[in-house]
């Protein structure tokens, strides 16, 4: 991805350090330091994060229930967990890529 500062150079609009940009409800979807690094976020409509970017190569990707919980979860070396929680958000359900699980899955309660 090519950094911001670098689209804004080579339009020859000014501009200072750190770049921060926000959606409309406030949420940071980028920022660039001074030192090159660069920080990429997309939200849902509730303000949760669901992608993350940064210059080092880095990403992740999350996804959440209703109530904003984190449901999946995975990273740019492999890494990925899965959650799942009853109706008063505590998690009951727990597994990942490690092969590390806790809980019972809603699965396993079907008759």
């Amino acid at each position: 991805m090519k950094k911001l500062s670098e689209t804004l150079t080579e339009l020859g609009i000014e501009f200072t350090f750190p770049i921060e940009i926000k959606d409309a409800n406030g949420c940071m979807t980028y920022y660039e330091g001074r030192d090159g690094s660069w920080y990429r976020w997309d939200h849902d409509a509730d303000g949760n994060v669901t992608y993350h970017k940064n210059s080092d190569g880095f990403w992740c990707r999350y996804d959440h229930d209703a109530d904003g919980n984190v449901t999946y979860y995975e990273e740019s070396d492999d890494f990925w967990y899965r959650c799942e929680y009853d109706t008063k958000g505590n998690k009951t359900y727990f597994a990942d890529s490690q092969g590390y699980t806790g809980g019972t899955p809603r699965s396993a309660n079907k008759t």
